[in-house]
C-alpha cells in the first residue's frame, strides 16, 4: 500500500500494536523483515502508521510473531478494514488534528466513559455551552475556527444517535453543572438537554455532589473509550501542551480504577436527574 503523508492516532494505535507483538516475540525490525519477505523500512512504516496492512498480511504478520490471542488479532484485523471516510475528514487541515483523532477514536469505541469536573463533558453540551468554552480561549479564536470547533463538537453526537449507539457513562461532578459559563436561560437550557439525553437506554449520567465526603479524586478527570478489546482502549486527556492519548496497558489500568471509583461513589441515574432537576430550578 502507499505510504500515507501523515498517520491518525487510530492508525498509529495498530502500527504501535504490531510493534508490541514484534517486541514480545523478541524480533528486531530486520528479523521480522526476513519472516515476512519484506524490508526493515516496510516494517518501520507500518509499525508507524505511514504505511497501511491488510487482514490478510497482519494474521500473517501474528502468526509469525507466535501471538496466541486470537480476540486481539481478531480486533487488529477488523482495524485493517475502517477504510471509510469519516464525517471527520470534512474539518482535515481546518482544526487542530488532535480534534479529527478523537472523533475517529470515539466513532469505533466499544463504548465512552466521561468523567468531568469542571465543564459539562462535550457530548452532552449544547451549541451556546459549547460556543461560550471555545469562546473563552485566549488568545481568542478567529470567529470562524470558533464556529467550525462548535460544530464539530455538535458532530460528534452522531455516535449517541447512530444505529447502533455507543454506550456512553458520563460522571459529572456537580461544580462543572452548577458553573454557568454563559447566561443564566443558557444553563437552564444545558441541563435540561442533560436530563433528555440521560433518559436514552444507552446514555447514563451520574453527579458527584459538592458533600460526597472523603472525596479526593480529582485526578480522574478523563474521556475513555473502550476497544474491541481492553488491550486497545484508549484515554484521551487535555494538558496545559495539547491533548494527549494514552494507551499503555498500566495507565489504563490506573484509569479503569479512577473511573470505577469514581461511578461507586457517584448518585445512581435516578438520584442524579433529581438533583439535576433540582438544580435547574435553583437557576
Amino acid at each position: 500500500m502507499p505510504r500515507r503523508r501523515q498517520a491518525t492516532a487510530r492508525q498509529e494505535r495498530l502500527g504501535t500494536e504490531l510493534r508490541k507483538l514484534r517486541e514480545a516475540a523478541g524480533l528486531k525490525g530486520r528479523e521480522a523483515a526476513a519472516l515476512l519477505g519484506t524490508d526493515s523500512a516496510q516494517i518501520s512504516q507500518v509499525e508507524a502508521g505511514l504505511a497501511g496492512v491488510s487482514e490478510a498480511r497482519l494474521r500473517r504478520i501474528a502468526a509469525h510473531y507466535a501471538c496466541t490471542d486470537q480476540e486481539l488479532v481478531d480486533a487488529l484485523a477488523a482495524m485493517t478494514s475502517d477504510r471509510m471516510r469519516g464525517w471527520w475528514e470534512e474539518y482535515q487541515g481546518r482544526l487542530p488534528t488532535s480534534f479529527l483523532d478523537l472523533s475517529e477514536l470515539e466513532y469505533y469505541a466499544a463504548r465512552r466513559w466521561d468523567v468531568e469536573f469542571l465543564h459539562v463533558p462535550g457530548l452532552l453540551q449544547t451549541q451556546d455551552y459549547a460556543r461560550a468554552l471555545f469562546a473563552s480561549r485566549v488568545p481568542e479564536l478567529p470567529e470562524e475556527e470558533l464556529e467550525l470547533r462548535v460544530q464539530h463538537r455538535m458532530q460528534r453526537r452522531v455516535i449517541l444517535e447512530k444505529a447502533p449507539p455507543v454506550p456512553y457513562v458520563a460522571v459529572v461532578h456537580e461544580a462543572a453543572l452548577r458553573m454557568m459559563v454563559s447566561s443564566r436561560a443558557s444553563s437552564r437550557t444545558q441541563l435540561a438537554r442533560i436530563l433528555e439525553l440521560s433518559e436514552a437506554d444507552h446514555i447514563t449520567v451520574r453527579v458527584l455532589p459538592f458533600d460526597l465526603e472523603h472525596f479526593a479524586d480529582l485526578g480522574a478527570a478523563m474521556v475513555y473509550a473502550a476497544g474491541a478489546v481492553p488491550k486497545l482502549d484508549t484515554v484521551v486527556r487535555d494538558g496545559p501542551h495539547g491533548t494527549v492519548f494514552i494507551d499503555s496497558e498500566a495507565q489504563l489500568s490506573v484509569f479503569r480504577t479512577h473511573f470505577h471509583r469514581v461511578e461507586a461513589v457517584s448518585l445512581d441515574p435516578a438520584r442524579s436527574r433529581d438533583f439535576i432537576h433540582r438544580l435547574a430550578k435553583e437557576l
